[in-house]
């Protein structure tokens, strides 16, 4: 993957976190909060517990800091695949913002 591709899908993923935080906050009161500053995206739940988002451009991945602990994505073509194979990253936003939010949140790209 190039350069440029990489950057083009990481915004596209970015862009669908801060979108389906705005769908969530307009369907439930879940109160989603989401900061972004340059290639990193902070989620703030009503509890403060924190989810963060954040490019790693030189190695071509997205990282995501979650109380489940640290993941690494990269792109296979078709979605972005947890580096050591355990799932794909919206499947884990998805679980990790229920489990810290304490309702059922869906991300999606």
């Amino acid at each position: 993957m190039t350069d440029i591709e990489y950057l083009d899908r990481a915004e596209a993923l970015l862009r669908a976190i801060e979108q389906a935080c705005d769908d969530i906050n307009d369907a439930t009161d879940a109160d989603v909060d989401n900061q972004r500053v340059g290639g990193m995206i902070t989620l703030t739940f009503s509890n403060g517990s924190q989810i963060i988002i954040n490019l790693q451009k030189p190695l071509h991945e997205v990282w995501m800091a979650a109380r489940a602990g640290g993941f690494h994505y990269k792109h296979d073509g078709q979605a972005w695949r947890d580096t050591k194979g355990q799932g794909e990253f919206f499947a884990h936003l998805s679980r990790f913002a229920s489990e810290q939010s304490g309702r059922a949140l869906s991300f999606s790209s």
